[in-house]
């Protein structure tokens, strides 16, 4: 089946961030990131060790870089930063979630990702800070642990392993956007749709006696963004999946009846 991207960049229903008052590239007032911060708390930086992207550190590494780390706070619909700004932090999420989106031109829209606890992005300023690709805003209220790029250098130059822990992170990440292409290509709207459902269980879902509830706190228009289809299109995959007792359908979340037979549509 021909993969439906009739929709893929549409204006986002995010009440709290339209699309016509997204900032352009270079655009005065689009966003530096000056938000108050703090440092980050003993229970935080525990947390974080517990996350998959740093566990893997050392306790020297990770005595090394706590100095270095601040931490933002966010309200539900505050934007971090904006596409076209120029950035030179990276960021992990402690609580929360946060959307990364991309705009056009002429305002349209597309939904690349969703961050929640344990997730990076704004990774390559830790190499190359330059404008920042995307907008990043905050879909619930969230809490970010900050690493700036000269921080990071200073890490570096005592703890030079980090680095390679920082490239691995980067070359999961190519693997993602990879195969999220793949998918545009080569696999059809409710394959997409069985998948991001998955993938967002692997990330928010909290096991029940009937299921896998995931709290997404999506609106229609972003789920369908983050597939790259048509909201019509998705919510005719999602009615189906709902009348075949695979998920469940709520408000901002869903519940996942039966991952086993999405895995398979999936496919």
């Amino acid at each position: 089946m021909t993969a439906d991207r009739s929709s893929a960049a549409r204006p986002a229903d995010d009440p709290a961030r339209p699309a016509s008052d997204v900032p352009r590239s270079g655009e005065a007032g689009a966003g530096a990131e000056t938000r108050p911060t703090r440092p980050l708390s003993d229970a935080e930086a525990l947390g974080l060790r517990n996350e998959p992207l740093l566990r893997d550190l050392n306790e020297d590494d990770a005595i090394t870089i706590r100095p270095h780390v601040q931490v933002t706070a966010l309200q539900r619909g505050d934007r971090l930063y904006g596409q076209g700004d120029l950035g030179d932090r990276l960021y992990v999420v402690i609580d929360g979630k946060v959307k990364l989106t991309r705009t056009a031109p002429d305002g349209r829209e597309v939904l690349v990702r969703v961050e929640g606890p344990g997730g990076m992005f704004g990774e390559l300023a830790m190499f190359d800070p330059e404008l920042r690709t995307a907008t990043a805003t905050a879909v619930t209220d969230a809490t970010l642990a900050g690493l700036a790029h000269e921080d990071f250098r200073q890490v570096l130059e005592t703890r030079p392993g980090v680095a390679m822990h920082m490239l691995k992170a980067l070359a999961q990440r190519l693997r993602e956007v990879t195969e999220t292409n793949t998918n545009l290509i080569f696999t059809d709207v409710p394959g997409r749709v069985a998948k991001a459902l998955l993938e967002l269980g692997d990330r928010f879902g909290v096991e029940q006696d009937d299921g896998i509830l995931v709290s997404h706190d999506l609106t229609q228009e972003e789920l369908a963004q983050l597939v790259g289809a048509s909201r019509e299109t998705v919510n005719k995959a999602l009615a189906d999946f709902a009348t075949r007792g695979w998920i469940q359908l709520s408000a901002k979340s869903v519940l996942l009846l039966d991952p086993d037979r999405l895995r398979r549509r999936a496919r």
